[in-house]
């Protein structure tokens, strides 16, 4: 169903108040900020059916759209799988966009994107993304979203926030390039990329927060050390209870080819959460490839299914 309730709470004003947004408030001519038409709002709830999981609710508030759940994992049948696609043409300046998940408890689901998400070129205001994920006891979510693409002059802030059960199993990932590397000179040359990550326990308890702040034109990210001659960064955020994710680091080993241009590995997260893959490459299908490695082993792990192999097309 389509929602048209109160739009104040769509601003994220807890993004647009960001420190490193504050020069960027700025109306933009063309319309304005968190207009209608620029406030995209997406809410979907799983929950556990005889046979499989569904999506039960699902409101929506273009430029943001999900049409139906399917059901193509041929080697997890029961998952309902949601493809989210903007029908804006990519992120635009004075964008604000949220995207709210629940799983209940036992319940199953996969959301993914239609494709990269584009954070076009901006000359007034930013843009915004929220991400509200919430796994009951014994859920299990694939957040997976293709990789996001800041072009020249870019402000963009995205918050995850991630409510977890203990028993839970969620794959957050989150991938970004350089620029357009290949469109003439636009490596690193966005102004602002924001990206937080908040896990919390049901109860409130903190988990732990990771914040990514880069402003190229203050410090540059090609440093060794940092990005260097990379251009694509990933992580893939695996909250797990500690027996699986001791399992999983007995077969996902560290990573580093010169030669290929890609080099990865899995850090422990705090209070016994889970583990966190890191991942740089000179290109996005090679980050895609090693989390996909590292997220059929977690599936093997977590619930038992194996990953079936990817599209053609995608």
């Amino acid at each position: 169903m389509n929602a048209y309730a109160d739009p104040s709470r769509l601003t994220l004003p807890e993004l647009s108040s960001l420190g490193e947004l504050a020069p960027f408030q700025d109306a933009p001519p063309q319309m304005p900020a968190a207009a209608p038409g620029k406030v995209g709002y997406l809410r979907m709830r799983f929950a556990r059916r005889p046979g499989r999981s569904e999506l039960v609710e699902l409101e929506r508030i273009a430029p943001l759209l999900v049409q139906q759940a399917l059901y193509w994992d041929e080697a997890m049948p029961e998952l309902p799988i949601c493809m989210v696609t903007s029908v804006g043409g990519g992120t635009l300046q004075g964008d604000r966009l949220t995207i709210v998940v629940d799983v209940e408890g036992g319940a199953c689901a996969h959301v993914t994107t239609q494709g990269a998400t584009r954070v076009h070129a901006m000359d007034s205001n930013h843009a915004a993304q929220l991400q509200r994920l919430t796994v009951g006891e014994g859920g299990y979510l694939e957040y997976l979203p293709e990789v996001t693409i800041p072009y020249r002059g870019a402000r963009y802030a995205s918050r995850t926030h991630v409510v977890a059960a203990p028993s839970a199993t969620v794959l957050v990932a989150e991938s970004v390039t350089a620029g357009r590397k290949h469109h003439g000179g636009e490596r690193f040359r966005y102004q602002v990329l924001s990206l937080s990550t908040e896990v919390v326990r049901p109860d409130g308890a903190p988990v732990f927060t990771e914040k990514l702040l880069i402003e190229p034109a203050r410090r540059s990210p090609e440093l060794p050390g940092v990005m260097q001659h990379f251009d694509v960064f990933g992580n893939l955020l695996i909250l797990t209870p500690p027996a699986t994710a001791d399992r999983i680091v007995a077969r996902v080993r560290p990573q580093f080819d010169r030669a290929a241009g890609i080099a990865s590995g899995l850090s422990r997260l705090p209070n016994g959460a889970g583990l966190m893959l890191r991942v740089v490459a000179t290109e996005t299908h090679q980050v895609r490839a090693r989390m996909r490695e590292t997220w059929a082993v977690v599936r093997e792990e977590a619930v038992g299914r194996s990953l079936p192999g990817e599209f053609a097309w995608r």
